[in-house]
C-alpha cells in the first residue's frame, strides 16, 4: 500500500486547517517528539515569529486517512480545482432521498457556520444528488 499526504496552497494556513479540522473530524497534527507544542518547536528552531503561519499540518485521528499539509504561498487562488474533496456525509444513494438530502444539508449548514459557501446544488431527476462548496480560501469540495 502506497502512503499519500495532501497538501493545500494558502494565504492564512491556520485559518483553513482549522476550517478543515472540522469539515474533516481530523485534529491538528503532533509535534514532533521532545516538544510538548509547536510553539516551543518553533522556537527552538529560531523560527520567526512572523513565519509561524507558514504551515499547519491536521491529521486523521484514528490514522485511516491522509495527513492535510497547508502551505502559505504569495498568489491567490486563481482557477478551479483539478482535483477535489468529497465528503461523505450520507452512506450512499441507496438510502431514501429525504434522509439523505436531511444529511447532506446538515453538513452543508454546519460547514457554512465555519465559514464553507454553497457553490451549487445537484439534483438528480428533482432529488439532491450533491452540494458543492468553497472552503474559505475559494477551494472547491463536495457534500454527496
Amino acid at each position: 500500500m502506497v502512503k499519500i499526504s495532501l497538501t493545500l496552497d494558502a494565504a492564512d494556513p491556520l485559518r483553513l486547517a482549522e476550517f478543515w479540522t472540522a469539515a474533516l473530524g481530523y485534529v491538528a497534527a503532533p509535534p514532533p517528539a521532545g516538544w510538548a507544542s509547536w510553539e516551543t518547536w518553533l522556537r527552538d528552531m529560531d523560527v520567526p515569529e512572523a513565519e509561524w503561519n507558514d504551515g499547519a499540518a491536521i491529521v486523521d485521528p484514528a490514522g485511516d486517512g491522509p495527513s492535510i499539509s497547508i502551505v502559505r504561498v504569495p498568489e491567490p487562488k486563481s482557477a478551479k480545482n483539478r482535483l477535489h474533496l468529497d465528503i461523505h456525509a450520507t452512506p450512499g444513494r441507496h438510502l431514501e432521498a429525504a434522509a439523505r438530502a436531511t444529511l447532506i444539508d446538515a453538513k452543508v449548514a454546519e460547514l457554512l457556520a465555519i465559514g464553507g459557501s454553497v457553490v451549487e446544488r445537484h439534483c438528480v431527476a428533482d432529488v439532491l444528488d450533491h452540494v458543492v462548496l468553497r472552503d474559505p480560501e475559494g477551494n472547491e469540495f463536495c457534500i454527496v
